[in-house]
């Protein structure tokens, strides 16, 4: 969930979704699984691939261990 973006009452955001920075997502709206909404209000705007979701959470683990060790 993207800093200063509003999520209201009875949405639901799905598993892997990304929503974008300064969206609105509407009242009972249902937020795709593996998708970015962006927007207000916010509308789909991609899909996002196994690989990319993937990839992503190799990268972060990854910056983790490197800067974990500049606070030791």
């Amino acid at each position: 969930i993207g800093m200063g973006s509003i999520v209201m009452d009875n949405a639901q955001i799905g598993s892997n979704s990304i929503i974008a920075a300064g969206a609105v997502v509407l009242e009972n709206t249902v937020v795709e699984p593996g998708s970015i909404y962006a927007g207000v209000p916010a509308k789909k705007v991609k899909d996002i691939s196994e690989e990319l979701i993937s990839g992503e959470i190799n990268r972060i683990a990854e910056n983790y261990l490197k800067y974990s060790g500049w606070f030791k």
